[in-house]
């Protein structure tokens, strides 16, 4: 295939409206990848739930919205969950309205996990592929990752090996890791402030250890991330001292690194298999240490000892003795591993290059 520029249609996560913060990482991710791609020449359809923001204001964007009802994320339904679509909902109209474009498109990107979308990927002549944004959450959603693996694994690339290695693959993984845009995050060099975490507010993040260990330390913990649920948050604020926690809501990146890189340590909390860790990469670009579980994605990330601490998952004793050695990690370290291997424009490198792979044809495959 030349390497004349693509025309590509993104497809924005169905679980809320970019810029809502209820997308999570995706939103991060997608943001990051469309400015990259933009700056290598390429030309992009965004198509979004309405009330979307497109992260560029460029002629090489075109946001499209559609209506519909947020589809429930499989992150919160059990393991042996159908796939639901509600009335009215947002999901199906996101994939009308990307195979309408695909005509004039070289490929599709799907940034939503949903099963949906991988099962139209072997049935319909537009290219689509998945960057898939979790791990292993769902019965139904790990059949659907093998089915399409068996059918053309060209088509699926993740954020980690470890992500990765939840499903059942024919191949090694296409890994693209996640990308920055490094210009909005300030090295700072303070080794004195108070202790962080952020991320949604949900059990599967497992607040609840770093703030037990700041109350152990007697120390204030700042949060940054959209509460989702809130009898959570008053659970995990009632079992520890009285402002130990301090609430700091859902911030821009503009605001949230200029808070988060005066902290001296963030904690990384994950009691599920994490694939990337978008939090713990902004903490880095600051030079803020992480210390975090060895688990999943943040476990792949963290240089232990290097850029932080990595100890047992759910081992708060470990977790407390870990913070305690923050101020060993040089804070300019974790700013030049993030320039070296997490930078925006690295992000969209890797990620036209897998889409190209993935446009050529291969002898005994259905591309």
């Amino acid at each position: 295939m030349s390497d004349r520029p693509l025309t590509l249609v993104l497809v924005s996560t169905p679980v809320g409206q970019l810029g809502s913060g209820r997308g999570g990482g995706v939103e991060l991710t997608l943001a990051s990848l469309v400015q990259g791609l933009v700056q290598r020449g390429l030309h992009l359809h965004l198509v979004a739930p309405d009330g979307s923001c497109s992260p560029v204001q460029s002629a090489q964007v075109t946001l499209h919205t559609v209506p519909g009802v947020d589809q429930p994320s499989w992150q919160h339904a059990e393991r042996d969950s159908p796939m639901r679509i509600p009335q009215d909902a947002v999901l199906p109209r996101l994939w009308t309205c990307a195979l309408e474009l695909a005509s004039d498109a070289d490929a599709l990107i799907n940034f939503g996990y949903d099963w949906l979308p991988m099962w139209l990927t072997p049935h319909v002549e537009s290219r689509i592929f998945h960057l898939v944004s979790m791990g292993s959450v769902s019965a139904v959603m790990d059949g659907a990752v093998a089915d399409l693996a068996r059918w053309d694994q060209r088509r699926l690339a993740f954020h980690t090996r470890r992500q990765a290695s939840d499903f059942d693959l024919v191949e090694p993984p296409e890994v693209v890791g996640n990308g920055f845009d490094l210009s909005r995050y300030e090295l700072k060099l303070g080794t004195d402030g108070p202790l962080g975490w952020a991320g949604r507010v949900a059990p599967e993040k497992g607040l609840e250890d770093a703030a037990a260990v700041a109350a152990r330390l007697g120390e204030t913990l700042r949060v940054w991330g959209l509460v989702e649920d809130n009898a959570y948050a008053r659970r995990i604020e009632s079992a520890v001292p009285a402002g130990t926690i301090e609430w700091c809501g859902f911030k821009p990146t503009s605001e949230l690194q200029r808070e988060l890189g005066g902290c001296r340590a963030l904690l990384n909390t994950p009691k599920w298999n994490e694939a990337y860790g978008n939090v713990v990469v902004e903490a880095l670009a600051c030079g803020v240490p992480v210390i975090a579980y060895d688990r999943g994605g943040p476990g792949e990330i963290i240089q232990n000892g290097e850029t932080g601490w990595l100890v047992p998952p759910d081992d708060r004793d470990a977790l407390e003795q870990a913070t305690l050695r923050a101020s060993s990690i040089d804070r300019q370290a974790c700013r030049g591993w993030v320039e070296r291997c997490a930078s925006q424009e690295g992000l969209a490198a890797r990620v036209e290059a897998w889409i190209r792979r993935g446009l050529t044809p291969v002898d005994g495959t259905i591309s």
